[in-house]
Parts: structure tokens; sequence; C-alpha cells
């Protein structure tokens, strides 16, 4: 047994050392999109190729296989979810899927991703696609090959996914979408007459900037986010980034003529940081110290942003907080107002800025678009035009310009091809978990309107949050609701909240 506990040591601390790699490397991506200066772009993406490759190769080497083989008895010797039998199972399977990319790729795809970063900001500052468009040719073609390296059955995009969503496929998605498709379309559908009886107007006037981010800092500390060890900073796209669970930051991005867009973004960072920041820290420095993945993931931030904050309970309880940071600007609007103005349907050009029904739609033309570049069925160069129609198609608007269509996203930038169905995965998932919630506690409503938070996040906190990446998604909703993913209890959602609000 002294043996065995050796080789444990051995793995953790190899395990250590590259996740402090994979930590400074993603410190200096954090930088990049906060402070770096514009000049720094080129030695940035040489930094960042330079420190993933040295990771990756550290991974991959012999020994850590070894050890990972050696230890596979051990594991199966101990309860599935146990903290060393989950490290070595999950270890392995970042393993096996690593050694199948050459470290010199590794390096390539973070160069090429920075790269493509600072040319998506040129390109938004200049409303000119063009400029972004080969850097977008060269981190499909880089993701291209990354997935050969996987290698797939069925679907080019099938390895892409399976590495933000373990488990899951392109038909499975498909499947959701085209079940999710249909009965969004139909409520909308129903609202698309009634749209005006909710009025959203006051969300949109003058907001002084300080004040958005006093109100943000204020409702971020109510939800139980630790400054202490954590931060807020400005940057293009909002994003959290956690180098440890002692150190987990979140951005934003204010508009100082509309209200909800820096505000609901924060909350949605929120949800997010306060996962990583309830992981347990006898997790840190191994790959379980993460996100089961992205879905759960966003489910988190879907659910303290949505199903928490655009609640009519929230609004009961914050709307005098936010009277009294803009008095002026709110003085004859009510926490009623308020909440049926946050939740106004109308088809918008911002994914992040999508009402609950819409948003949805969103993922699913990102999807597809992302599947026919991989696919070859579209170019880079028809990307523009090819989604201003599937805009027009599913929300019957078309974006003015490249900045509100193809560009808006960061994802593309960073090669993230496989990630935007997660957001939706999250959306479905929240529904899922904030039922079970409700049985479990069945006064949280009472509790948020009184701005009782402590009881939801404790809930979270040891249901959800300590067991980092020891399961899957599937595997953290059957034991948590004792059902895998379900898809109905977000679309009755849909259906009572905003049935309630239009009258339907």
């Amino acid at each position: 047994m002294d043996k065995i506990k050796e080789k444990v040591k051995d793995l953790k601390a190899r395990l250590a050392e590259i996740s402090d790699l994979s930590n400074a490397a993603a410190l200096l991506h954090w930088d990049q999109q906060t402070y770096m200066p514009p000049g720094g772009a080129e030695a940035r993406a040489r930094q960042l190729g330079t420190l993933n490759r040295i990771a990756h190769e550290k991974f991959i080497d012999n020994t850590i296989g070894d050890l990972l083989n050696e230890l596979q008895e051990y594991a199966g010797s101990l309860s599935y979810d146990s903290d060393h039998a989950s490290l070595i199972r999950v270890t392995k399977r970042d393993y096996d899927k690593a050694r199948r990319i050459p470290p010199s790729l590794i390096s390539e795809i973070a160069e090429a991703s920075a790269k493509a970063f600072d040319a998506w900001q040129k390109a938004r500052a200049e409303f000119r696609f063009a400029t972004f468009a080969p850097h977008l040719e060269r981190n499909i073609t880089l993701k291209k090959r990354y997935a050969e390296c996987l290698g797939y059955t069925n679907r080019i995009y099938d390895p892409l996914l399976d590495q933000y969503e373990p488990g899951m496929t392109t038909t499975q998605i498909e499947t959701i979408f085209m079940n999710m498709k249909q009965e969004i379309v139909s409520l909308l559908q129903a609202i698309t007459p009634k749209m005006d009886i909710v009025d959203s107007s006051f969300l949109h006037q003058a907001f002084d900037e300080a004040k958005q981010w006093d109100i943000g800092v204020k409702v971020a500390r109510l939800f139980g986010y630790a400054f202490e060890c954590g931060r807020l900073d400005r940057s293009p796209h909002p994003f959290t980034t956690s180098f440890s669970t002692n150190d987990v930051r979140i951005t934003a991005h204010f508009m100082q003529d509309y209200f909800p867009a820096a505000f609901f973004a924060i909350l949605h960072e929120v949800g997010h940081a306060l996962y990583n920041q309830g992981i347990r820290y006898e997790l840190e420095r191994t790959p379980l110290a993460e996100g089961a993945s992205l879905g759960t993931h966003e489910s988190q931030s879907r659910l303290w942003e949505n199903l928490v904050g655009r609640s009519r309970a929230f609004w009961k309880f914050f709307m005098p907080h936010l009277k009294d940071a803009f008095p002026e600007e709110f003085h004859n609007i009510y926490s009623e107002n308020m909440y049926r103005g946050v939740n106004r349907v109308e088809p918008s050009y911002i994914r992040v800025e999508a009402d609950e029904i819409t948003y949805n739609l969103h993922v699913i033309i990102r999807f597809e678009l992302e599947i026919a570049l991989l696919e070859d069925t579209i170019t880079v160069d028809d990307l523009p035009w090819m989604w201003d129609n599937k805009m027009e198609e599913y929300l019957g608007i078309i974006p003015p310009d490249d900045v509100r269509g193809a560009l808006q996203d960061i994802h593309w930038s960073s090669g993230s091809f496989g990630y935007f169905p997660t957001y939706s995965i999250g959306n479905i998932f929240a529904a899922q978990l904030f039922d079970h919630i409700k049985k479990e506690i069945p006064d949280i409503e009472a509790y948020i309107e009184k701005g009782g938070f402590q009881k939801l996040l404790d809930w979270l906190h040891e249901n959800l949050y300590i067991h980092g990446r020891k399961f899957t998604l599937n595997e953290l909703a059957n034991k948590i609701t004792g059902k895998p993913l379900q898809i109905d209890p977000f679309i009755q959602y849909l259906k009572n909240k905003f049935g309630e609000i239009y009258a339907l």
C-alpha cells in the first residue's frame, strides 16, 4: 500500500506542476483581454504558444501514462466517487486524448488564437470582417487537424464538442436543438402579437458607468462572490477565468445607454465564479479542480443570471438598492416594472443581451454555422451573409453590420469550436436543477425575496460545486435529481414564466 501511496503522490506532484503552467498561461490570456497594450500581441502569442506546448509535453510524458496504468487496479478497488478513483479516471481520459495531439499543434493553436484575438479586436474597431477572415480560416484549419488527431467515427464536430461536454455527440445536440427550436418558435409566435404590452424603454437611457460598476459589485457580493479571492475588470467580451479556487476573476463590458448589458453580464460571470470558488480546495492543482463540463458551468451562470436575477422575487428585494443607485433614472419604476422590463421578449442582434426565449435561437445559429464551416459546406467568406440569412430566418431581423453579426462573439478568435452548444445545455440543466431545488427548499423564492441568497449558494455548494470535475453532466444530473439531462423542465419554465407575463 505504501508503494501505491507513493505513486499517487508522484502523479499529483506532476499534475500540480502542469496545472501551474496552465494557470500561468491563463493569466497571460486574462491580461491580454484586460490590460495588455496592443503592441504586446505578437510577443504574447509566442509566450502562450510556449507555455501551452510545455504543459502539454509534460502531461503526455510516458511517466504519467505508466503511473495511470499502474494505478488502474487501485482505482477499481475504490468507490467510484472517491477523490483518488475520480482523479485517476478523469486524468486517464484526458491523457488518452492528449497523447493523440502533437505538442507542436498545441503551440500552433495557442499562437494562432492569440493573433486571431488581436485581429478580431481590430476587425470590430474597423467594422470589417475581412480583417479577421484569414485568422478565422487559420483557426478552422488547426481545429480540423486537432479533430483528426483525436479521431471520430461519424462527425468531425464530435471530438471538438467532447472537449467541452464529455460524452455528448453532434447528433444528440441536433436532436435537442430540433425539439427546442419547435417549442421556442411556437412560443415566440404566440408572444409576438403581444410584444409591446411589456415596456422596457426605461432600460434604454444614460447610466453613469461608475454607478453601474458599483451596483454590479454590490450584487456580486450579495450573491456570495468573494472579492478577496477575485476581482472585476473590463474586457471587450465578458468572461470568467480561474487560476485557483482562491483567485477567480470576472470581467464585464459596460454600455452607457443600456443598463442590463453589464448588470446581467456580471450576474452571469458571478455564476461561473461561484462554481469555481466553491470547488473543494483539496482538488486544487489537479484536473479535478474545474467544472464538470462547460454545460454544467453554463448552468450556473444562467441559473444566477436568469432563474435568480430575472425573477420577480429578486426584483422585489433588489429594486430599492437599484433606485438608491439611480434615483432619477428609476424614480417612477417599481419592482414589477423592472421584472417585466428585463424579461421583455424581442428579437435582438446580440446573443449576450438576448431574452430567455430568443437566446437559444442565437446559439442554434452559431452551432449550425460551426458545423457548416468544419464540414466545408460553407467557407469563411460565406459566413457574414450566411449569418444574416439565419438571423432573418430564425429571428426575423438582419444585423446592420458585422460587429452585430458574425464578429460579435470572441469564441472563434480563440478557436473554441464546440463551445456554443454548451450555453443551451446550461439553460436546460439550470432549469432541471432549480426545479429540483424548489422541491428540496420549497420556500427558496421567499428566501430570494428577502435577499437570502446564501441558502441557494449553500445548496449548490454542497450538491454541485464541491465535486469539481469528478463527474460528467449526466452523472451529476442523475446524482442530484435522479434523472439524466431533461429538456422538459426548461420548456415548462419558459411557458409558465412568459405565459404569465404575456397572458398567453
